[in-house]
């Protein structure tokens, strides 16, 4: 029988910021009872709100680890996906976010790190030691990651063109990924928008994909990206909406 072995916190000498841009970041007891509370308020808020239509929520997987990715219109877009989880897997779901956006003052980091559990990546000059430390969060971990291959939010509503990253995290690799589509964040709350208005909300939920046998480089990365792409483009057409909300 292994004995007990003392093993400190990975983020322990981390403070501030740095702590709260870390991928190495770990949840604490009033991290995880406050994201309990913004989960059912946020919950209340949508449903209230823009009383969101779920298409195809049985494709959603039973057990993490597993990721979600989307078109990307809105900042409603990650909550919006969140907000179909279980609250028991709340310290699990880690949106990825910008991190010159969300990450760049303290008071928007710590938001981001305590209530959202998001986690912080370039987008551009992302180095492959952090990629390979998300990988190693989502599949060792049990992490359930929201990602928007587009890398930011379109300004007119059409999807844009997914880039090679998603396939960076996901080749060869057994995790499931969940392709949707978000019909109606953009009316409700363009970029340019600093408050939601109540539109109807619509996600179309895919079936999950494996990229297993997809090679591990640059053509498979690329192969991935335009394959999901295709996928949430699929979903637009199947729901109506073309590709432009």
């Amino acid at each position: 029988m292994k004995g007990w072995e003392f093993q400190p916190a990975r983020d322990l000498n981390l403070t501030g910021i740095e702590r709260w841009r870390s991928l190495q970041r770990e949840h604490g007891l009033f991290s995880s009872v406050a994201r309990l509370v913004w989960w059912f308020l946020l919950r209340a808020a949508f449903y209230v709100w823009h009383r969101p239509v779920i298409i195809g929520r049985e494709h959603l997987p039973l057990q993490p680890p597993f990721m979600l990715i989307a078109n990307h219109s809105s900042h409603l877009d990650a909550l919006l996906l969140a907000s179909l989880l279980p609250a028991k897997w709340r310290d699990k779901v880690s949106p990825v976010a910008a991190s010159d956006t969300f990450f760049d003052k303290h008071a928007t980091a710590a938001f981001a790190a305590w209530i959202l559990n998001a986690l912080a990546i370039r987008r551009r000059g992302v180095r492959s030691h952090d990629l390979s430390e998300m990988r190693d969060h989502l599949a060792r971990q049990g992490a359930i990651f929201i990602i928007f291959p587009e890398g930011t939010r379109s300004r007119s509503g059409e999807i844009q063109t997914f880039k090679s990253g998603i396939g960076r995290l996901v080749a060869a690799s057994s995790v499931p990924v969940v392709p949707c589509y978000l019909d109606g964040c953009f009316r409700a709350c363009p970029p340019s928008a600093r408050y939601s208005k109540p539109f109807r909300l619509t996600v179309k939920i895919g079936k999950p994909l494996v990229f297993q046998n997809a090679p591990d480089n640059r053509a498979g990365w690329d192969a991935i990206a335009q394959r999901l792409q295709r996928e949430v483009e699929c979903l637009a057409e199947e729901y109506g909406a073309g590709g432009k909300e």
